[in-house]
C-alpha cells in the first residue's frame, strides 16, 4: 500500500475511532491543518509543516534542544538540515528542556529544519541502565495468561497518548513522524524481547489512531533486528512503525547496515534513518554542540516538483553566453533570449512578446535589472547579469537535501558562471555534485566553503561573483 494511502488509511481510522478527541481535532482545525497558537481577527496563522516529511541529508541529535543562536549558526554553516529533540519521556536524560518550546519549534520548522521529535519512556526490562531515577517505569515483562504481554501493551498506549501531547504543545502536527528512543537490550531474554515488541506495537498502533506517523529508535543488533524479525515474519500481532532509526556507529553516512540485523528490503524505500556516529563535539560557525550524526531518508526522499515559466518557456541551460545586439548576420541564441525575456517577465520589467529577439524592448528591460541590481547599465547582458537574474527571488538557506525552486535557481546560476565539462542538471535537488560545486565556486570568490548556500553566498550570487 503506497505511503500516502496509508496515510489517509490512519487518518480516517483516527477520525472515525476518535469520539471526542475527533471532535477536539476538528475544533482546531482550519483548511490548511492545525490552527496555530495567536490566531487573529485577520486569519489563522500559518500551520506548521509535516515533520521531517520528504528528506535525504544529514541530521544531527543532541540531549538538550540548542539555543536559538546556536541552531542559526548551524543553520548557516554545517550539513545538517534535521535534528533530533527529546520532548517526552519520563527516562530521558534531559527531563529539563528550557529551549524547547512551541516558539522554537515554529522558527526551526519556518528556517527549514526538520525536527525528529524523540520520546524515550520505559524502557526495556533487560536493560540494566534503566529505571534511570527510581520513579521512570520499565516495560512490564509479564505474559499473562493469554501470552500477548497485556500490561506491555497498555503502558505503550499510555506512553503514545503522553508522545502525542507533548507534540501538540510544542505544535507538531498530525502527519509529523513521533519516535520512541528503545536503548539497546538483551535480545536472547525472551520475556523482555517479546514485552518490550508488545509495548512498540501498541505505542505505534495509538501514534496511528491518534493521527502521527510512528518511527522506533533502537540499536541495529536489539531493537531493530526485533522488528525486522517480526516483519519478516510476518507476525500479525504486531503493528511494525512507519520509519527506523538505526543506531550502528559505523562511520559511515548511509541507511545500510550488515543483514544479520535488517533485511535489504525492510522499511524501503524512504523510511530508514541512521546514526552512523555517536557523540562527539562539532563546531559550525563559531559554535561547539556534543552530538550523534545521522542520516536520513524518509517520506519520498528530498524531491522538486516540476516547474513551469511563462507557459511553457525554457529556462535551464548548461551554458549562459553573453547577449549583445545584433552585429551583421550575428544574432544572440533565440532559445537564451527567450529565456531572458521570460525571466525579466517574471522580474515585472518585460511586458514585451516572448519571442527569441534581442530587441529594444528587451534591452530596456535588461538595463533597468543592470540598474535595479547596480551592474553597470550596457545594452549587453554578461554572464554575471545572468547570475543575478537566475537567483532573483527569496533566499532561504540551501544545502545538501534541501529541494524546490531556490534549489533550481542556484543549480542554473553556477551553471552560468562557470565552465565545467559537465554542467549541473536543474533537478531542484542538492546533491552531492551541487555541494561540490558550491564549495568550489565558494573557494573562487573567497567565501566559507561549507557547501551551504546561506546568506553571504546569497549576496555574492546576486551581486554576479564570479572569481
Amino acid at each position: 500500500m503506497p505511503a500516502s494511502v496509508r496515510a489517509l488509511w490512519r487518518r480516517t481510522i483516527a477520525v472515525l475511532a476518535g469520539g471526542a478527541l475527533a471532535g477536539a481535532l476538528l475544533a482546531t482545525t482550519t483548511a490548511d491543518g492545525p490552527a496555530a497558537a495567536g490566531e487573529s481577527a485577520r486569519g489563522p496563522a500559518a500551520a506548521n509543516p509535516v515533520t521531517p516529511g520528504d528528506f535525504t541529508g544529514y541530521g544531527f541529535d543532541q540531549c538538550l534542544a540548542p539555543s536559538q543562536a546556536a541552531m542559526d549558526r548551524w543553520l548557516q554553516s554545517s550539513p545538517f538540515l534535521a535534528v533530533g529533540v527529546y520532548m517526552s519521556g519520563a527516562s530521558r536524560a534531559c527531563r529539563n528542556q528550557p529551549e524547547l518550546t512551541a516558539a522554537w519549534v515554529r522558527t526551526q520548522l519556518r528556517h527549514g529544519w526538520r525536527i525528529l521529535p524523540i520520546t524515550l519512556g520505559p524502557q526495556a526490562s533487560c536493560q540494566p541502565r534503566f529505571p534511570r531515577y527510581g520513579d521512570d517505569p520499565t516495560i512490564i515483562p509479564k505474559p499473562g495468561a493469554d501470552g500477548r504481554y497485556g500490561k506491555a501493551r497498555k503502558q505503550g498506549s499510555a506512553e503514545a497518548a503522553t508522545s502525542v501531547a507533548a507534540a501538540k504543545s510544542l505544535g507538531i502536527v498530525e502527519g509529523s513522524t513521533l519516535y520512541y528512543d528503545l536503548e539497546g537490550f538483551d535480545l536472547r531474554d525472551t520475556r523482555c524481547r517479546e514485552s518490550a515488541l508488545a509495548f512498540l506495537s501498541s505505542w505505534t498502533w495509538r501514534i496511528h489512531q491518534l493521527g502521527y506517523l510512528s518511527g522506533v529508535y533502537s540499536s541495529a543488533g536489539s531493537g531493530i533486528k526485533m522488528l525486522d524479525d517480526a516483519r519478516h515474519n510476518g507476525r500479525s500481532d504486531i503493528v511494525l512503525p512507519d520509519q527506523i532509526w538505526i543506531a550502528r556507529w559505523d562511520g559511515r553516512a548511509n541507511t545500510e547496515t550488515e543483514a544479520q540485523y535488517l533485511r535489504a528490503d525492510g522499511w524501503r524505500p524512504h523510511a530508514r534513518i541512521k546514526q552512523y556516529q555517536g557523540g562527539h563535539d562539532e563546531r559550525w560557525g563559531g559554535v561547539t554542540i556534543n552530538i550523534d550524526r545521522n542520516y536520513l531518508d524518509v517520506g519520498k526522499g528530498s524531491y522538486a516538483v516540476p516547474e513551469t515559466h511563462c507557459e511553457g518557456v525554457h529556462i535551464g541551460f548548461g551554458t549562459y553566453p553573453t547577449i549583445a545586439p545584433a552585429t551583421g548576420s550575428v544574432t544572440a541564441p533565440p532559445s537564451r533570449v527567450r529565456a531572458l525575456q521570460c525571466l525579466l517577465q517574471e522580474q515585472g520589467l518585460f511586458g514585451g512578446r516572448i519571442s527569441g529577439v534581442y530587441n529594444a524592448r528587451t534591452q530596456d528591460a535588461a538595463q533597468a535589472f543592470q540598474a535595479k541590481r547596480g551592474f553597470p547599465v550596457s545594452t549587453t547582458w554578461s554572464r554575471r547579469n545572468w547570475m543575478s537574474l537566475l537567483v532573483a527571488g527569496d533566499r532561504p538557506v540551501v544545502k545538501y537535501g534541501s529541494a524546490g525552486p531556490a534549489v533550481r535557481r542556484v543549480q542554473r546560476a553556477l551553471n552560468a558562471i562557470t565552465d565545467r565539462a559537465t554542467p549541473l542538471r536543474a533537478t531542484g535537488v542538492f546533491d552531492a555534485t551541487t555541494t561540490i560545486a558550491v564549495k568550489a565556486w565558494q573557494k573562487s570568490v573567497g567565501i566559507e566553503q561549507s557547501g551551504v548556500v546561506g546568506s553571504v553566498s546569497w549576496k555574492a550570487f546576486a551581486a554576479g561573483q564570479r572569481r
